[in-house]
C-alpha cells in the first residue's frame, strides 16, 4: 500500500499531502504516516514552513473512515484505539516550531477540519466546505476540534458547528475566522506555497518565538502570559536575526537572514 501521506521538500518548504482516494478520509495508518512525516520535518533544518493539504480535489480531508469505528465502540477501548495516537500526532502539528498552512481543496469534515485547524494559518478553496458532523453518529468531535475550533471562532459559532453538524462554506468561514483567506477554485495549494515562500524569507527563530508567544494566550492569564513572553523577546532581541535585520534597515538593504532554526544557538 503507498504511504498514505506524501512529504515533499524544496526550497526550504515541505509539502504534507494526505493521500487516501478518494476522500482522504483518517485511518490509524494515515495517522502514523503523518507522524512520521511531522518527526522528519523536525528533524531537517533546511525546512523553514510546512504545507498540508489533501490529494485530488474532492477533499483535503473528509474525516474519519467510519468502518474502524464498530470494533472501538466498546468501554476502553477508543482512547488506545484511535484518540490518544490522534491526541498525540496532532498536537505535534499543531506545536510544530515552523509556521504552518493548510491548503484546504474540497471538504474538511470531522477530524480533516481538526487536522486543518492545527496549522496556524488556513487558505481555503472558494469550493471548500467545512463541518464537523460526528453528532449526527451520536458522537462529537475527539481529537481537539472542541477546544481548537472554538479558539478560532469562538463558542457560539463552535456550537453551531458541533450541535448542528451542517457545513459552512468559505466565505462563511472567512467570516468567521475559521480561515484567514480565500483563493480562486483550484488554487488553494498555489495561494499557500505564495505564503510559504513569503516565510522562508522571514527569521525562523523570531516566528518560531513568536508562535510560542500567541500560543501562550491560550494557556494563562494575561498578566502570566506577557511575563512568560518577556524572554522570548529578550531571545529574539540578542539574536544574530535581529542584528542582521537592524543592519539591513539602517543600510536600507534586504535583510540575509539565516535559512534555518537552530533552536540551540545562543547568538
Amino acid at each position: 500500500m503507498a504511504e498514505p501521506v506524501r512529504c515533499e521538500v524544496a526550497d526550504g518548504i515541505a509539502i504534507l499531502t494526505l493521500d487516501n482516494p478518494p476522500l482522504n478520509v483518517v485511518f490509524r495508518g494515515l495517522t502514523e504516516a503523518l507522524d512520521r512525516a511531522l518527526a522528519a520535518i523536525e528533524a531537517d533544518a533546511s525546512v523553514q514552513a510546512v504545507v498540508v493539504t489533501g490529494a485530488g480535489t474532492r477533499a483535503f480531508c473528509a474525516g474519519s473512515d467510519i468502518a474502524e469505528f464498530q470494533p472501538l465502540m466498546q468501554p476502553g477501548r477508543i482512547g488506545p484505539g484511535k484518540l490518544e495516537l490522534q491526541h498525540r500526532v496532532f498536537a505535534r502539528l499543531d506545536g510544530l516550531p515552523k509556521p504552518t498552512i493548510a491548503a484546504v481543496n474540497g471538504l474538511a469534515f470531522g477530524g480533516g477540519l481538526e487536522i486543518a485547524v492545527c496549522c496556524d494559518l488556513l487558505v481555503a478553496d472558494e469550493t471548500a466546505r467545512f463541518a464537523l458532523p460526528e453528532i449526527k453518529l451520536g458522537v462529537f468531535p475527539g481529537s481537539g476540534g472542541p477546544v481548537r475550533v472554538t479558539r478560532r471562532i469562538g463558542a457560539g459559532r463552535a456550537k453551531e458547528m458541533m450541535f448542528l453538524g451542517e457545513p459552512i462554506d468559505a466565505a462563511t468561514a472567512l467570516a468567521w475566522g475559521l480561515v484567514n483567506r480565500v483563493a480562486r477554485q483550484g488554487s488553494a495549494l498555489d495561494a499557500a506555497l505564495d505564503i510559504a515562500r513569503t516565510l522562508t524569507r522571514r527569521p525562523p527563530l523570531a516566528l518560531a518565538l513568536c508562535k510560542q508567544a500567541i500560543d501562550l494566550s491560550f494557556d494563562m492569564s494575561e498578566d502570566a502570559a506577557i511575563a512568560a513572553a518577556l524572554p522570548l523577546s529578550e531571545r529574539v532581541f540578542t539574536s544574530a536575526e535581529s542584528k542582521e535585520g537592524v543592519r539591513a534597515f539602517l543600510a536600507k538593504e534586504t535583510p540575509r537572514f539565516p535559512n534555518a532554526l537552530h533552536f540551540d544557538s545562543k547568538d
